[in-house]
């Protein structure tokens, strides 16, 4: 896809963030533009990492880990970041998110009935891991640092 492709893309899922927030988390649109902008900066960035650098991981890799350095102690401007991130509700994005894999699945539908029940089994069993693994790791860093 072209940079201009990825640009559409985030300014329909930026637009409905932003009415998502509204409508479900009562924030309003101009105290959400900042974390959404904030965000799409990153996934941009992202992009723009996944193709420059020689190395071949998915772009969600490299998204993921610039935000993760933006938001953590160590960035100088981890403050700005998670301040006006914190505005944009978890919900919102997955909203769109969620909207896109209809999307994609629907459209896909004959590949989908060939892959038939072996799909949804083998799904239920990494949502399943992915769900253990996760509170395995949060029960483990909970307890080391004294919240539970």
């Amino acid at each position: 896809m072209k940079y201009r492709d990825w640009l559409i893309i985030l300014f329909v899922t930026s637009v409905i963030m932003a009415i998502s927030n509204l409508i479900g988390y009562q924030v309003s649109i101009v105290e959400s533009v900042p974390g959404i902008a904030i965000l799409c900066g990153i996934a941009l960035f992202g992009l723009f990492l996944s193709r420059i650098i020689p190395v071949k991981l998915p772009m969600i890799m490299y998204v993921t880990t610039l935000g993760l350095i933006l938001a953590s102690p160590i960035s100088p401007i981890s403050d700005i970041v998670l301040h006006y991130t914190n505005k944009i509700s978890f919900m919102a994005p997955v909203t769109v998110v969620g909207a896109i894999t209809g999307i994609s699945i629907g459209k896909d539908y004959a590949e989908f009935k060939k892959v038939g029940w072996k799909f949804l089994v083998v799904g239920l069993i990494v949502i399943a891991g992915t769900y253990i693994g996760s509170t395995i790791v949060a029960h483990i860093v909970l307890s080391i640092t004294g919240r539970i």
